[in-house]
């Protein structure tokens, strides 16, 4: 599974690396060396544009499908939930289940996104000490080894607060998941799951609405292991209230795959 990873540019940075057309981010997106279930990520997705002129009409481009880069809250809440708590449990989706599954077979018809990562973190087993004492499990962090961005492949969904009026811009909830699947060579010794990456020659059209072939959208993705680097980092990346580049450091005393 993917339960923590990295994020270090700023929304202008990744709306320049992803061609996006409008950076519809409402509030402040800080680099974040520790994201966690529930905090608000970054996310690369098409929607219809919906603007206004002047006299309160449609906008001259309106209905035009445009590239968007937003804030949404890591943890797919579906449009049928009764509250968003059940996005806590729904951070990562199988692959191989999710068109299938009733908690994500919508978005992955229709809504597809990309999640911008510097990296992420994985935990190993360690071998139990002289006295049988189980040791803490060694954490990981797996990255690109020329430190480039890594589009994670993501599905989104959005959920109204019923208690709120459709109208209003704090009704809705803008939530995603990360897809995984198994992970494969040396990495896979860290974790049995990985996350899937979005090759840029597919961005267009894994992000496009109108594509919904399953095993064609299954078959743009690739393993977040292939020519990835794992660097064995400090304990101290388990606790989600640490912060900063350090955490992402190599530490001298593990083994580097």
């Amino acid at each position: 599974m993917c339960g923590r990873y990295v994020v270090t540019k700023s929304p202008q940075e990744l709306a320049e690396e992803f061609a996006v057309d409008r950076v519809a981010v409402d509030g402040p997106v800080e680099p974040d060396f520790n994201v966690a279930p529930t905090k608000y990520v970054p996310a690369v997705l098409v929607r219809e544009r919906r603007d206004r002129d002047e006299s309160g009409g449609a906008g001259a481009d309106a209905g035009a499908m445009e590239r968007q880069l937003r804030a949404a809250r890591w943890g797919l809440v579906p449009s049928w939930a009764k509250d968003p708590s059940v996005g806590n449990r729904l951070i990562n989706a199988r692959l191989e289940s999710a068109a299938q599954k009733p908690s994500f077979r919508h978005a992955f018809a229709r809504r597809r996104c990309i999640l911008p990562a510097a990296g992420y973190y994985e935990w190993q087993e360690r071998p139990a000490g002289d006295q049988g004492k189980k040791a803490p499990k060694q954490p990981y962090f797996i990255h690109r080894p020329d430190k480039g961005t890594l589009a994670m492949a993501g599905l989104y969904e959005w959920w109204r607060d019923p208690t709120r009026e459709r109208e209003d811009a704090q009704a809705w909830l803008l939530s995603v998941t990360v897809l995984t699947t198994d992970a494969t060579d040396d990495i896979g010794r860290i974790h049995d799951r990985a996350p899937l990456i979005v090759p840029q020659s597919a961005y267009e059209t894994w992000l496009a609405p109108d594509v919904d072939d399953a095993d064609a959208l299954r078959g743009l993705l690739v393993p977040a292991t292939v020519g990835m680097q794992a660097d064995p980092v400090s304990t101290a990346v388990n606790n989600v209230r640490n912060q900063g580049p350090d955490l992402i450091e190599r530490i001298a005393d593990a083994e580097r795959l």
